[in-house]
């Protein structure tokens, strides 16, 4: 009897697999990606409205802070200004931010203060940006992106078209070392697909709404209208935060892929990814305990478990096991095999060779585990360790859940 549970259990593990597989390439395939315009055509009806770009920098000397400066003062849209905040670094971002604007007007720089209770650091840089900012619509972007000349222009030209409000770009992430490789494609390709298909958070009718960071253009009308950035002064997903505000307020909020405008190496190396996800995952499960449990559950149940026991299997085959070992390890060997199909057609698109999609239960075996690093560090107040600054970390007596009435009272803003 327990083996037959298995077994039904086993097969519509496949079933679900394979629908899951098919919904993600559908909706991959169906997502256009906004290509850059060709030479230096005017925008909408010669209309050339002042972008101001807001860049929130800290400890970015060791990244890709030089070159994502290069690629805004490169922009072959004309009416920009570009205003960097040195977010109280600890290395020479700021004098890096300096040298740059020495010998480019239209860059910049502010030295930024530490951040009042409760602000967290992010948000309260862009807010400085934007105070010192003049322009109709306001980009902003993180310190590690990489623009093609056309990027400014591009956008801004598909906003007035298309009458957006807001427009957000997913950008080609760049995966280099071995961890990357591994982890990335599926968590952003994969993941992301799943859960929020571009086709709704473009539906105004839907509530679905979602920002991407690193290049994040707006009406500075409908800014000021929700409170500029204090209005997701403690969130940690600001983007996201920001996003739903704007949506919800009415604002035209449109995403699209732009792989060829911007580009990016969001994470370098195992730690920095770590220390990077824990402090954004509970924080997407709305900072809710049961259901980064059940979620870290679910991850390892149906998609790390399988191919344990298909390795189970294969052992106690090859030491003469009984036939309801092989019964058991087609089904489970057949939902690596899905896995491994679907994370292949996702590396292609990433440029990550497609032998790295064979490692697609460790993928979602670390998904899991930083999932629970998350919840753990924030609800007992540990905190979590990001730029050199500690994020809900319990002081005073108040602990990351005491802070909670006030996260939620800030989206509401």
């Amino acid at each position: 009897m327990t083996v037959n549970l298995l077994l039904i259990f086993a097969w519509l593990g496949v079933a679900a697999w394979l629908v899951f597989s098919v919904v993600v390439l559908r909706r991959s395939a169906l997502q256009k990606k906004l290509a850059p315009l060709p030479g230096e055509s005017e925008v909408v009806a010669g209309d050339t409205p002042l972008v101001s770009i807001l860049v929130p920098a800290r400890n970015e000397e060791h990244r890709a802070l030089k070159a994502c400066l290069r690629s805004l003062l490169a922009q072959d849209y004309k009416h920009i200004e570009v205003i960097a905040v040195d977010d109280c670094s600890t290395d020479a971002t700021g004098a890096i931010l300096h040298d740059a604007a020495k010998t480019n007007e239209r860059l910049r720089v502010i030295d930024g203060i530490e951040p009042p209770p409760p602000w967290l650091g992010k948000p309260h840089a862009l807010q400085q940006a934007f105070e010192a900012s003049g322009g109709e619509w306001i980009l902003a972007i993180d310190a590690d992106m990489i623009f093609a000349k056309e990027a400014v222009r591009t956008s801004l030209t598909h906003s007035l078209a298309h009458n957006y409000d807001a427009l957000t770009l997913i950008p080609h992430v760049e995966c280099l070392s071995f961890w990357e490789r591994v982890f990335m494609p599926t968590c952003w390709g994969v993941m992301m697909t799943a859960t929020m298909p571009l086709h709704r958070v473009n539906d105004p009718r839907r509530k679905n709404a979602l920002g991407i960071g690193g290049f994040f253009l707006m009406k500075r009308e409908w800014l000021e209208r929700i409170g500029g950035f204090h209005s997701v002064r403690v969130e940690v997903l600001e983007d996201v935060r920001l996003a739903e505000l704007l949506k919800a307020s009415g604002a035209r909020l449109r995403i699209e892929r732009a792989p060829q405008l911007a580009r990016t190496r969001m994470l370098t190396n195992f730690g920095e990814m770590w220390h990077g996800f824990t402090k954004n995952m509970f924080a997407a499960m709305n900072f809710s305990l049961p259901l980064a449990i059940l979620g870290a559950f679910s991850i390892f149940a149906f998609a790390v478990l399988p191919f344990i026991v298909a390795l189970v299997c294969l052992v106690m085959i090859a030491a003469g096991g009984p036939e309801k070992w092989m019964s058991l390890f087609v089904p489970a060997f057949i939902v690596w095999l899905i896995q491994v199909v679907a994370v292949a057609r996702v590396n292609r698109e990433w440029g990550v060779p497609i032998i790295y999609a064979l490692t697609v239960p460790l993928n979602y075996a670390l998904f899991a585990a930083i999932l629970l690093n998350s919840a753990r560090r924030i609800v007992t107040g540990k905190g979590v360790a990001w730029k050199g600054r500690t994020l809900y970390e319990r002081t005073g007596g108040h602990s990351a859940q005491q802070r909670q009435p006030d996260i939620t009272k800030s989206r509401g803003q």
